[in-house]
């Protein structure tokens, strides 16, 4: 493959060890028979610059980026997708033979992927979607909403500045609701995405108001630690069809492996499986 005899790849951030992006990659390689490897790289701002450019030279086809890197790592590719520069940031570089670096960003496709495999019926056309958060997640589900034609974003952050900053930068679709008021929007949502880390293990709970949801409505939380989140339990008990975060992580890393593998995997029950156990 590519002339290399063990094609490798890995993930890149600091910290890394909370990653699960070696167990998703690892159970891949093992169930397409693939002789290669996917490993864990911690690396410090210091020295992104620097390993990235020896990546290519040691047998590395590709990477994931994670935080904190997603934004400076941009600078250091020769290529940059048209996504990962409308979303500001990159996830998945592609290293080519002659050791050009190429950056994109499958997030926005990772969510728009775990939305349809699991809520097939929601029909992104039909009504507004609400929004939590406004850092690099709310980015890619911004764009890829906005690709799939949801007519209205309503977006709300606990402060407000950077939404406000967001909603310069992609437009006029997007309307921004004060936090303390971002109970009072969900009625009319056809979907509801939490792109912030509230709810996570060892964060505050999300205290947005739930009463307004409607039972027609989808909602989403990035969160997949835990998988069943306190705003997925209460949507759940409002009679909401409800999507775990997981999906959009195990989704968004398969044209990175496609690439580098060059086999198109699949996202089941046995891949959630193996990432959580």
């Amino acid at each position: 493959m590519n002339g290399r005899s063990i094609p490798l790849a890995g993930v890149i951030g600091d910290p890394i060890s909370h990653s699960k992006s070696p167990k998703l990659h690892g159970h891949w390689l093992q169930r397409y028979g693939i002789e290669g490897h996917y490993i864990p790289l911690h690396v410090t701002e210091g020295n992104l610059a620097t390993v990235v450019r020896a990546l290519p030279k040691m047998g590395f086809v590709g990477a994931n980026v994670t935080i904190p890197h997603k934004v400076s790592v941009m600078s250091l590719a020769d290529q940059v997708s048209d996504r990962a520069i409308l979303i500001g940031a990159a996830n998945t570089l592609t290293f080519k033979e002659d050791g050009k670096i190429i950056a994109d960003n499958t997030d926005g496709f990772g969510f728009m992927a775990n939305l349809k495999e699991n809520a097939p019926d929601w029909d992104p056309k039909a009504a507004p979607a609400v929004v939590f958060g406004a850092g690099g997640a709310a980015r890619a589900v911004l764009v890829a909403l906005a690709d799939a034609g949801v007519p209205e974003i309503l977006l709300s952050n606990r402060t407000r500045p950077k939404a406000e900053a967001l909603k310069s930068e992609f437009g006029t679709r997007i309307k921004v609701v004060d936090w303390v008021q971002a109970g009072n929007v969900l009625e009319d949502a056809s979907l509801v995405v939490n792109t912030t880390s509230l709810g996570m293990k060892g964060q505050p709970e999300l205290r947005v108001p739930l009463d307004g949801l409607n039972a027609d409505t989808l909602v989403n939380d990035l969160v997949y630690s835990p998988i069943q989140t306190q705003l997925l339990r209460t949507a759940s008990e409002m009679g909401c069809k409800t999507v775990d975060g997981l999906g959009m992580l195990l989704h968004q890393a398969v044209p990175g492996f496609e690439r580098w593998f060059g086999t198109t995997p699949d996202v089941d029950e046995d891949l959630r499986r193996a990432v959580l156990a």
